[in-house]
């Protein structure tokens, strides 16, 4: 019987391979897509998550993901699309679910009550150096009354200003007043131009409208002196306001909730900064030796403390615009007067005579001075109810 061939020796069959399996999350999040694919549409915060996660990583509460979330037009209205009852609502969930890549467990505290205190102590003597230097150059001025000649005195006063002015960018580069960005440099100049119409306007005017100019005029410092000394008024309504928003963000659930509650807490900062004008402006002039209440200089006080405000809060540029406003008006005056004594152009300066006729020289910075501090006031009323201008606002408030 033939041998049976034996069979030929081929490849050994390949091992077989194991089933390829996912990484935990990998296969969690597939099954995460399948069941949400079958339970219903994708969770409507995610899409959120990602458009703002930079703000949301860099946030250290949840107000300042809410106040994000409300500068990019989010209500609470829109909040309910993303099934919340309000931004803050949503702004928790954010700050929870958002890895935050600033927040460090061993960063220090907060500052204790102590140096909140000394803080506080440190900016408030700031804010009273324009007064200081004010008052020393005024009573440098009075004791030198027939001593001075008028080119000694003007060099006087011009040395005052220069540390009034020194005195201001100290006070204003902490506390309250103090602004996260830098202000435009047009409200700086518009700032400077008010101040020097406060002290030399009146006057200009009343020679343009008697046929001048014709001659120098020494300034009022009377407007200058009451405008340094409440500048330390001015930080604490600011501080106060600052404060009192603060809590009240804290506290409130909803952006309009908000905004019904920090209205006459500014209302009420603002008052109560017109009521220290009101005190030091007279005593001002009494120092100076002339009374009664200068309208012009309480509006231009007004007009001061609102551009600050808004400009410490995130809006220089509404600031700016209220000054230029002013010094436009304010500039407008003489330039009518001259342009009425070209022949058949008489009705230009009627407006000005009016107006000087009705009250005084001191007329036409008032009212250009109150028309812009009344058009910052409607501004900063609706801007200033905002959560992000107090969230995004910190750093004047120690």
């Amino acid at each position: 019987m033939p041998a049976t061939p034996s069979p030929t020796p081929g490849p050994a069959p390949a091992p077989a391979l194991a089933p390829l399996r996912r990484a935990p999350e990998v296969a969690a999040g597939a099954t995460a897509r399948r069941s949400g694919a079958r339970r219903g549409p994708a969770d409507p915060v995610k899409s959120l998550m990602h458009r703002h996660r930079e703000l949301c990583e860099r946030a250290v509460d949840p107000l300042e993901i809410a106040a994000g979330l409300e500068a990019h037009g989010l209500t609470d209205r829109t909040a309910a699309r993303y099934r919340h009852r309000d931004v803050f609502s949503l702004a928790e969930e954010l700050y929870a679910r958002v890895p935050c890549i600033v927040r460090d467990p061993a960063a220090p505290p907060p500052p204790r009550k102590g140096r909140d205190t000394e803080a506080r102590a440190g900016w408030t003597l700031l804010t009273l150096l324009p007064g200081a230097a004010c008052l020393a150059t005024t009573g440098l001025l009075r004791a030198g009354e027939g001593v001075l000649t008028g080119g000694a005195r003007d060099a006087v006063t011009g040395a005052g200003a220069l540390l009034v002015l020194v005195g201001l960018r100290f006070s204003l580069r902490r506390g309250p007043l103090a602004a996260a960005s830098r202000p435009r440099r047009a409200a700086t100049v518009c700032g400077c131009w008010v101040l020097a119409y406060a002290m030399y306007g009146d006057g200009l005017l009343t020679q343009v409208m008697s046929g001048g100019p014709d001659g120098s005029r020494s300034g009022d410092l009377a407007p200058l002196l009451g405008l340094a000394l409440a500048v330390a008024p001015a930080a604490w309504c600011a501080h106060l306001f600052s404060v009192h928003a603060r809590r009240r963000l804290a506290g409130s659930r909803a952006l309009e909730e908000f905004g019904a509650g920090v209205r006459p807490v500014l209302l009420g900062a603002v008052a109560l900064f017109l009521c220290a004008l009101l005190v030091l402006l007279p005593v001002a002039g009494l120092a100076h030796g002339s009374g009664g209440i200068p309208v012009a200089a309480t509006a231009l006080g007004f007009l001061l403390f609102l551009a600050r405000l808004l400009t410490v809060h995130g809006f220089p540029e509404a600031a700016a615009t209220g000054l230029a406003a002013a010094c436009a008006l304010e500039a407008t005056a003489p330039v009518l007067v001259l342009a009425g004594r070209l022949p058949g152009l008489g009705l230009l300066a009627r407006p000005v005579d009016a107006v000087v006729a009705a009250g005084g020289a001191g007329a036409v910075p008032a009212l250009a001075c109150g028309a812009a501090a009344l058009g910052l006031l409607i501004h900063a009323a609706v801007a200033l109810s905002r959560a992000s201008a107090h969230v995004m606002a910190r750093a004047g408030t120690k």
